[in-house]
């Protein structure tokens, strides 16, 4: 997937929204810049298929050799798919954030936490100044 066509929420994950049907379907991850910081993921505990999310809720967590810390969604919606792969190989998280490395996938109820999500320059921005 292409970094400069997804959305980024502020606390570092990423979503790329595709239509299916008449619903839109987020696949959401952990941004470049996150994984970085995190420095060797070790362990993903994920979401449950069929759970209702909400936008800036944590539903899941990274364990890293430096710390754990909480994902948090950037959608409403229901959790259609998650990345079973990340069990087994949680280093696809940082090997390939944007590609085999997705979290979960979310079916919208609503757009409307899309408008608080901001694109690559803005977010890469964001991600300049926190340094």
């Amino acid at each position: 997937m292409d970094p400069q066509q997804m959305l980024f929420a502020e606390t570092h994950e990423w979503v790329a929204i595709e239509e299916q049907g008449d619903s839109k379907v987020a696949t959401i991850g952990v941004s470049q810049f996150a994984v970085e910081q995190l420095d060797g993921v070790v362990y993903v505990e994920l979401p449950r298929v069929g759970e209702q999310v909400a936008a800036g809720a944590s539903f899941g967590e990274v364990e890293s050799v430096k710390a754990v810390s909480n994902l948090y969604c950037p959608v409403d919606g229901e959790v259609v798919e998650v990345n079973e792969s990340l069990k087994d190989s949680p280093a696809l998280m940082s090997d390939d954030p944007y590609g085999q490395g997705w979290v979960a996938k979310v079916k919208l109820s609503s757009d409307a936490a899309l408008g608080k999500l901001l694109d690559k320059a803005a977010y890469d921005k964001q991600c300049g100044e926190s340094q």
